[in-house]
């Protein structure tokens, strides 16, 4: 059984833009700020990114509704970002959800919000008992 990563080096270098993003504002601020902020640190780390892209959600092959992910980094990773004390369990599902309804593999959500950054990677696979959730507070 093989342990990779879906997108390991990407993931890394979003995450390394995010852990900075956080090491210089902490916590506290409106998620528009660390949104223009995680901008300006993906640009400079030459990271291909497009923010609030429009993406068709799609039911039984036909356009049922227009999602807007915070960031679509790459062509491949959603990306969401909150800025609440306390994430909840609801924020994890409308990940899915987008994932699912927008047939993209991997969404990482991240809260800015609390005094420690969460980061929660969601891989969404067609049988929805092998989507995994991985969470790493730092």
């Amino acid at each position: 059984m093989t342990t990779d990563l879906l997108y390991k080096d990407l993931t890394y270098k979003v995450r390394g833009c995010i852990f900075n993003v956080y090491n210089q504002l902490g916590f506290g601020h409106k998620e528009n700020v660390y949104s223009r902020a995680l901008a300006i640190e993906l640009s400079k780390n030459k990271i291909s990114f497009a923010q609030e892209h429009p993406l068709d959600v799609i039911y039984d092959g036909q356009k049922i509704g227009v999602y807007r992910p915070d960031f679509i980094v790459d062509g491949k990773i959603l990306l969401e970002i909150k800025a609440v004390p306390f994430l909840s369990k609801d924020g994890e599902v409308q990940l899915v959800y987008y994932l699912k309804g927008t047939n993209f593999k991997l969404g990482l959500l991240v809260n800015f919000g609390s005094s420690k950054l969460i980061i929660k990677r969601r891989i969404w696979t067609p049988n929805p008992r092998k989507s995994v959730i991985r969470g790493n507070p730092q």
